[in-house]
């Protein structure tokens, strides 16, 4: 082994003065040697000092000129006393030695060149080319002009060579003795534990190098939203959108939205949303099994729904059907945030009446067919002011604020019919990708009937929007298929070429 070598060469000797020496002349392959001699550094059985040295090689026009002589040598050699014509000079050395050899036998004022005819200009020349390049071969000292040339010529090149001497460290032994890495039972058992030389750790070492840190596109949109000035928090569950949010000066408040399992009752019905709406089906909403129903309602609050929606009030006929206990208490995985702003709604009504405005950004879930531009769980962006006297208008200006800082400027809006406000509008913007108008919220009013039963004052007006994280992120990025931006199929390489900064907006 290189190890035994070393260890047994440094046992006879007081030092290893050249490492590459030594791997010639005891057969070892160098690396292997080089390998052996850091872990013996490392394990302190060993000293050893790393050297550069630095040789000069000929390179392979080099090599052919010190075997058979410089171009302009063998030129001068080719021409007799008497003179030669040009054409028999060159078939007589050939193309490449004629060339090569013609201006410096003319810088050198070896020969003279006629039209016609090739005649020496002095009787003998010395290869000094040649020469040096012998003298490099045989490691003998040439001058720094005669390196000048060569190295001007290109005829030799420059070698750096790496190499270590060797001396005892304060651990060397003829015969390394292995370090334990750990105490095992064994050990305890033989008590040979008391015996054993364990190997140090090195704290300072440098682990691999971690693949996390990237952003991914709808975590970078969502913090681009609240970055940009629009929502700002009280309260928020994840620490890096926390650091985001309390950045900004602005009035909004985040909505708690870590309840992703809800009753029928905020989800639907102090929506004022009826119980034999087809949103309630199986085929539309996940059913929770584990626990499935709540009991966790105010029961003031919850007959004054009954009331409104059996039989109206405020102004309103009701739906006019006999509203059933047991299918509010049902638990569910929530449909849209707005579960949410109903509760919070509420709360607020619980109190003398103050203006707000809410927002959230979090997962809703949807049991439907999944398409390029759907999917059964995705990021619903939510919003809500509560104020006197708002209307439509403000609702329009808030979005269109909404929207131009997203980057999307290119806006429609569509009347549409939602059980919990009226007016109703959904929102399109243009997606360049598809070239057509996308669908990506909706938006409104909420009705009297909603608001009315919770305690708020009859002035107070509600504008509210709801829209998907996913599908102005995928006009942002121009992705046409939701599937490559969230879910299972989403090649990771988007998430580790996508730059950690701001994208999209104004």
């Amino acid at each position: 082994m290189a190890e035994d070598a070393v260890l047994g060469y440094l046992a006879q000797n007081s030092d290893l003065s050249d490492s590459r020496n030594f791997a010639r002349d005891s057969g070892f392959d160098y690396d292997e040697v080089i390998n052996v001699i850091k872990s013996l550094n490392g394990f302190q059985y060993v000293v050893a000092t790393e050297y550069e040295e630095r040789n000069w090689v000929l390179t392979d026009e080099g090599k052919e000129y010190a075997a058979e002589g410089s171009p302009e040598f063998r030129l001068f050699s080719a021409v007799p006393a008497e003179g030669i014509s040009l054409k028999e000079l060159e078939a007589k050395v050939g193309p490449t030695v004629f060339r090569n050899g013609r201006t410096n036998a003319m810088k050198n004022k070896w020969l003279i060149m006629g039209k016609e005819l090739v005649t020496r200009k002095v009787e003998h020349v010395e290869d000094k080319v040649k020469d040096s390049l012998t003298k490099i071969q045989k490691k003998e000292l040439v001058d720094q002009a005669g390196i000048d040339e060569l190295k001007k010529r290109k005829l030799i090149a420059e070698q750096k060579l790496k190499g270590y001497s060797v001396v005892k460290g304060i651990n060397f032994a003829p015969k390394r003795r292995k370090a334990a890495t750990g105490l095992t039972r064994e050990n305890l058992q033989r008590c040979d534990w008391k015996d054993l030389e364990f190997k140090e750790y090195n704290f300072a070492a440098k682990g691999l190098p971690s693949e996390g840190g990237y952003l991914h596109p709808l975590l970078k949109s969502s913090y681009g939203m609240l970055h940009h000035g629009f929502f700002t928090t009280l309260h928020s569950r994840n620490s890096l959108l926390f650091l985001l949010l309390t950045h900004i000066d602005s009035s909004f408040e985040e909505m708690p939205t870590n309840n992703y399992v809800e009753s029928s009752f905020w989800n639907f019905d102090a929506l004022f949303q009826p119980q034999q709406h087809p949103a309630r089906d199986s085929h539309d909403t996940f059913r929770s099994g584990s626990p499935s129903t709540t009991k966790l309602l105010p029961e003031d609050y919850v007959e004054r729904v009954k009331q409104v929606h059996e039989v109206g009030g405020y102004g309103s006929r009701g739906y006019s059907y006999d509203w059933k206990r047991e299918e509010a208490n049902k638990n569910l995985l929530r449909t849209h945030t707005t579960a949410v702003s109903s509760r919070m709604l509420y709360q607020l009504a619980q109190k003398p009446f103050a203006p707000k405005k809410y927002f959230s950004i979090d997962r809703v879930f949807r049991n439907e067919a999944v398409d390029r531009t759907h999917l059964a769980e995705f990021h619903q962006i939510e919003g809500l002011i509560c104020d006197r006297d708002l209307t439509l208008g403000d609702l329009i200006g808030v979005l269109q604020d909404l929207f131009s800082r997203l980057g999307m400027s290119k806006l429609r809006f569509k009347p549409a019919y939602n059980p919990y406000t009226e007016p109703s509008m959904e929102i399109f913007s243009y997606h360049e990708g598809f070239k057509k108008w996308v669908e990506i919220g909706n938006s409104g009013m909420f009705r009297p009937e909603m608001l009315l039963p919770m305690g708020l004052p009859e002035d107070v007006r509600v504008i509210a929007w709801g829209l998907s994280l996913e599908r102005p992120t995928m006009i942002l990025y121009g992705i046409d298929n939701i599937r490559d931006l969230f879910g299972h199929k989403t090649d990771l390489t988007l998430i580790k070429k996508n730059p950690i900064c701001r994208i999209g907006l104004q």
